[in-house]
């Protein structure tokens, strides 16, 4: 490696390590390779978010987070829980099935990790408590469960890596549902062999058809959005970025005509509210996307690609140290910087392996994911602890077993790629 990648990566790390924003690692670090290692004027890094905003797969991105605002401003999560209550809460250790299965239904619908702690975290973890669950199986299925809302489709990692890679959006959505169904069975197996035998724990009483049917009418407005959403993208109705918008306008209609639970004025503080942090999204990209342009022109991603190929022969090899450094890059960056910078530096190593791009935008997604439930920089572990007073050596403990859990779906979708693209394949996705 030459000595301008050391001192560029070197800047990008030591800027990392001060905690300056993401963002300002990115931008400063482009700027100063520019000054330092190439002849270009700096107007092309300019040219270059310009670039990276103009692309309208980000439209889908930002609606999506409009979409998950809507819901958490509205009833339609709790509506979301009642049903999976209804489904499994007699069960021993019900209650926290239920938090699982309303993950997944919530991240059907978010794309975001951080939406689905956010929303569900504040439901479920005092009604867990409240109902005799220990402390720490409530932080850890809480903290944990919300991953699905990145790994089951639509996801805002997967998007951005379509966006990089040019696979097939909807072929990579089809890759998450049985990674995320995987997840949620075994964490619902799980809490079932903890809590079978425990006689102290709150079970809810098994639910009339009557109360069931009631729940589910209830709950139904809710339970049609992801229905619409996935129903309409594979459908051929309309495509994955018209189905967010779509997803938002329904999300509307139902929470001010049908719910009535927001009202007209709520409008606006929840449209500025997601465009703040659509910008706090975007202005990451643009920065990934400088650095990006950087690498480019410094070779950085051929180099790496030579350096790898002379080190390893074997693809097992190969994916057993891809999947060690992402979760690695997982602790210290979130999921959009890590996609956007990471994405365009592994790509070329994939064709001399014969790994499939969309078999790997899974995995990059899945590590990336599970990111947010590790030391010292997971995002979910500072959430779940405020929620609960707790700090983050508590949480981190107890997020263990249930990280373990999805460390094997993980491994099993590495090795048994035919397991998450028999349904792309299925579709007409992938050939």
């Amino acid at each position: 490696m030459e000595t301008s990648h050391i001192i560029i990566m070197a800047i990008l790390l030591g800027c990392m390590a001060t905690y300056v924003p993401v963002f300002m690692c990115l931008f400063f670090t482009a700027v100063l390779g520019f000054l330092l290692f190439t002849d270009l004027p700096l107007l092309l890094l300019a040219q270059s978010i310009f670039r990276s905003m103009d692309n309208f797969a980000l439209v889908v991105v930002l609606f999506f987070i409009l979409c998950g605002n809507i819901m958490t401003a509205g009833s339609i999560v709790e509506k979301l829980i009642k049903v999976a209550n209804v489904l499994v809460s007699w069960l021993p250790g019900g209650l926290g099935m239920a938090g699982v299965l309303a993950c997944g239904l919530f991240g059907a619908i978010s794309g975001s990790t951080v939406a689905t702690v956010v929303a569900l975290g504040g439901f479920m973890i005092p009604a867990l408590l409240d109902n005799g669950y220990p402390e720490k199986y409530t932080m850890g299925v809480m903290t944990t469960s919300p991953n699905l809302g990145v790994i089951i489709p639509p996801s805002i990692g997967m998007i951005l890596y379509s966006m990089i890679s040019n696979v097939s959006l909807e072929g990579l959505f089809l890759t998450g549902f049985v990674p995320g169904v995987l997840i949620m069975g075994g964490v619902c197996l799980y809490t079932y062999f903890v809590f079978r035998k425990k006689t102290d724990i709150v079970r809810m009483p098994l639910p009339t058809p009557m109360e069931a049917l009631a729940t589910i009418k209830e709950g139904f407005w809710s339970l049609m959005l992801p229905v619409i959403i996935f129903g309409g993208i594979f459908s051929g109705a309309f495509t994955a970025n018209e189905a967010a918008v779509v997803a938002c306008v329904y999300a509307f209609i139902v929470e001010l005509l049908i719910h009535r639970t927001l009202k007209f004025r709520d409008v606006k503080k929840i449209t500025v509210s997601s465009a703040v942090t659509s910008a706090t999204l975007l202005i990451i990209v643009a920065g990934a996307t400088c650095f990006g342009r950087l690498l480019t022109l410094e070779n950085i991603p051929g180099s790496i690609t030579e350096a790898v190929l002379s080190t390893i022969q074997s693809p097992i090899v190969f994916l057993l140290a891809m999947n060690v450094l992402l979760l690695v890059v997982g602790m210290f960056m979130d999921i959009i910087s890590a996609t956007m910078i990471l994405g365009p530096v592994f790509l070329p190593m994939l064709d001399p392996f014969g790994i499939n791009w969309m078999h790997f935008g899974l995995i990059m997604t899945v590590n990336l994911a599970i990111g947010y439930c590790t030391p010292p920089m997971g995002v979910s572990l500072y959430i779940t602890g405020a929620i609960a007073n707790r700090d983050l050596i508590y949480v981190s403990k107890a997020v263990l077993p249930f990280i373990a859990i999805q460390l094997a779906v993980l491994l099993i979708m590495t090795y048994f790629p035919t397991l998450v693209l028999w349904l792309p394949k299925t579709m007409g996705f992938l050939h």
